[in-house]
């Protein structure tokens, strides 16, 4: 059982490299298994993680709906984890997040190709100096 406060293992840092490289697939194939095993604030963050990466999937696909409703249910699952956790600014991905879904919903369906690219968030890791 992973803990927020707790330093990420391999497979988070590289869910998080597959993200940032815009890899939303295999983001979303290496977070499921650390998904599996946790339970309450771990599961929370790794879930609402997991569907970003894959509403950002329905993006580039051309699905409105599922893009829109997966940044929504990311959101909330993210919003009941703490600012900061496994050194993810959660945060600020939770800021992005809802900044995306704000300008795709402006857009609309018929015209979410025109989505300023660099609304597309990246994962950011923070300095936990104490």
């Amino acid at each position: 059982m992973l803990k927020c406060e707790e330093s990420p293992p391999g497979q988070l840092l590289l869910a998080i490299q597959q993200f940032n490289r815009r890899e939303w697939y295999e983001c979303h194939e290496t977070i499921e298994e650390l998904w599996l095993g946790e339970q309450g604030e771990m599961k929370d963050f790794l879930q609402g993680s997991l569907q970003i990466a894959v509403a950002l999937l329905h993006l580039r696909n051309g699905n409105y709906g599922g893009a829109v409703s997966l940044l929504v249910s990311g959101v909330n699952y993210l919003k009941r984890v703490s600012d900061i956790c496994l050194w993810v600014d959660v945060a600020a991905l939770i800021a992005d997040a809802e900044k995306v879904r704000s300008a795709l919903e402006e857009l609309g369906r018929e015209n979410m190709e025109s989505l300023d690219q660099s609304l597309i968030p990246l994962i950011k890791i923070v300095s936990l100096v104490r």
